[in-house]
């Protein structure tokens, strides 16, 4: 019992309330969303999530993080292996044009969420190995590598939102460890020189229409751009205060696509508002920086660089939704933090804090 007690104590209680909040928060908007089309079985999904979430996290906090160190190589084998399998067997391209889901019945899991775990663990590791040599060209290949052989195989999934997660986690921390700038100049440069490529020959139709439509959300108003144009509509409308909870005629009337999922967002901004809508940004925000300041407070580099990984994967969920639901960013079906409906991002956020609670329980030496 005194083993369990000291265990509790040296929780991050700020962290878990902050996660708590928006996971509470998130079923709420999502019983609202779905209140139109009865959709209790969502908001039962959803309350599994986070009560299956939260066991998980509160079991990953109580492992020493150190232990990954041990297992790194299968880990990061098992991730090439479930995305391999993922593309072989996997489904979801009618739906979201991406073949990244694995369904057992009724219930899908994309694994692909759960691997960006496994990549801030293992680059972590990496990371702190070659830390004295980061700016040897050698090892930035090596690490490079490392990056672009699970990037690689979602991308051939047609899941380009969580490339672009896996890249903006991959910079971030790669930043930290300390980088040299002209590498990151080198890479904006290979950028702006493929991109041409890209666009002629790599992407698909439906993708190059996302950015086009992103551009212009008139270009199809009634097609790819209505999601867009209603979530504008639905936030503007919400003005200062907001219509009420489950008062907003664009979620209740079920003109606002996506509502309890990707355009979440929209939902929030129609029903509470500008207050509701810098509430949340504000409590998503303190979540972000408890996980760096806690990185900061690491006894070493793997734990500081795994929580920057885990605080870059929110950076970029959290942004890239709330500017795609205001027209500001293509729409990539990128879910926002806690609040969109969605079993593995659920799990996958909880895990994530569950990581960062083990890394703040052993900022010193403990005995349990």
């Amino acid at each position: 019992m005194k083993d369990l007690r000291d265990y509790f104590k040296q929780l991050d209680y700020v962290l878990i309330a902050l996660s708590a909040a928006l996971a509470l928060l998130g079923i709420l908007m999502i019983t609202s969303a779905t209140h139109s089309n009865e959709g209790s079985r969502q908001i039962l999904v959803q309350s599994l999530a986070v009560g299956i979430g939260v066991v998980c996290m509160l079991f990953v906090a109580a492992i020493d993080y150190g232990v990954y160190e041990d297992i790194e190589k299968y880990l990061y084998i098992a991730s090439i292996g479930i995305l391999i399998f993922v593309l072989l067997f996997g489904q979801g391209k009618d739906e979201t044009g991406a073949n990244s889901w694995i369904r057992v019945g009724g219930i899908g899991i994309q694994p692909s969420e759960l691997v960006k775990l496994s990549f801030a663990i293992t680059f972590s590791l990496q990371l702190s190995k070659f830390r004295e040599n980061i700016n040897a060209p050698r090892t930035v290949l090596k690490l490079l590598l490392h990056f672009a052989v699970l990037a690689g195989l979602v991308i051939l999934q047609n899941d380009t939102g969580t490339a672009l997660v896996f890249c903006f986690m991959f910079l971030c921390m790669l930043f930290a460890a300390g980088l040299s700038f002209k590498y990151i100049a080198g890479c904006m440069g290979v950028f702006l020189v493929f991109a041409p490529f890209a666009w002629f020959v790599l992407m698909r139709p439906y993708q190059k229409e996302r950015i086009l439509v992103f551009l212009n959300p008139e270009r199809d108003a009634s097609g790819s751009g209505y999601q867009v144009l209603q979530s504008k509509i639905a936030i503007g409308s919400g003005e200062f205060l907001g219509r009420g909870y489950m008062q907003g005629p664009q979620n209740q009337l079920g003109m606002l696509p996506e509502k309890e999922t990707d355009f979440i967002f929209g939902v929030i901004g129609e029903e509470f508002g500008f207050i509701g809508c810098i509430l949340v940004l504000l409590l998503l925000l303190l979540l972000i920086i408890r996980c760096i300041y806690i990185g900061l407070r690491s006894k070493n580099d793997v734990g500081c660089f795994m929580c920057i990984g885990i605080a870059s994967m929110f950076i970029f969920h959290t942004f890239e939704n709330i500017l795609m639901c205001i027209g500001l960013m293509p729409v990539t079906g990128i879910p926002l933090p806690f609040l969109s409906y969605g079993g593995s991002s659920a799990l996958t956020n909880f895990i994530a804090i569950g990581l960062v609670l083990s890394v703040w329980s052993r900022r010193r030496t403990l005995r349990f």
